[in-house]
């Protein structure tokens, strides 16, 4: 099957990516509006972009509505701020319940039941429930496409990590107890418990 992507409904292409770049982390990116509201929101195209100095990439989509921009968006390009939070597999069930299109006025922390602690250095929430926080201060945002579903990348460097002392050795992490999940296509997700080793050649 040859597929070009020019042809073919954006739909269909959607589930193509979906279901080839798998499996994909999540960004559960916890941010404040300039009112002081809360939200916290999942986005799997989610990455590394640099480690000197760390930078942490994600994408927010388009919505077909008057204001595309999601609140995740709108909250970092006016704070200038954002904080990514690791899931876990006791966190999942609680993450996806704040991948709801909600109002701004609605508090994903709220709708969850998870509990927002203060940063260090950023005025967004973290995730107290997460075992990992990635405080960050945003670099660049790039629009990719102003159609519905485009892409709005975020990059944003990293000026403070606050890792969980039971999941911390000498600056390893040890997946066994982090247990983070990612995303597969539709409704599917993965657990990183099956994992296996290669040795890099010299």
């Amino acid at each position: 099957m040859t597929v070009d992507p020019c042809s073919t409904d954006p739909t269909s292409v959607y589930k193509l990516l979906i279901g080839s770049v798998v499996p994909r982390p999540i960004a559960f990116v916890s941010t404040v509006s300039g009112d002081g509201a809360f939200n916290v929101a999942p986005f799997s195209y989610f990455t590394v972009a640099s480690s000197n100095p760390p930078v942490l990439v994600f994408t927010v989509g388009n919505r077909a509505t008057p204001d595309p921009r999601k609140d995740t968006l709108r909250n970092i390009t006016t704070a200038r701020e954002f904080v990514v939070n690791v899931v876990s597999e006791e966190i999942g069930a609680k993450m996806n319940l704040c991948a709801g299109d909600y109002p701004p006025e609605v508090d994903e922390f709220q709708v969850s039941g998870l509990t927002p602690i203060p940063s260090d250095l950023v005025k967004a929430p973290r995730v107290a429930e997460s075992p990992i926080n990635m405080e960050c201060r945003l670099l660049y945002t790039i629009s990719l496409s102003g159609l519905v579903n485009g892409g709005n990348l975020v990059l944003g460097e990293v000026v403070r990590f606050h890792i969980d002392d039971a999941y911390f050795n000498n600056f390893r992490i040890d997946p066994e107890k982090l247990r983070a999940i990612g995303r597969m296509a539709g409704n599917s997700y993965t657990r990183t418990g099956d994992r296996f080793d290669m040795i890099r050649p010299a």
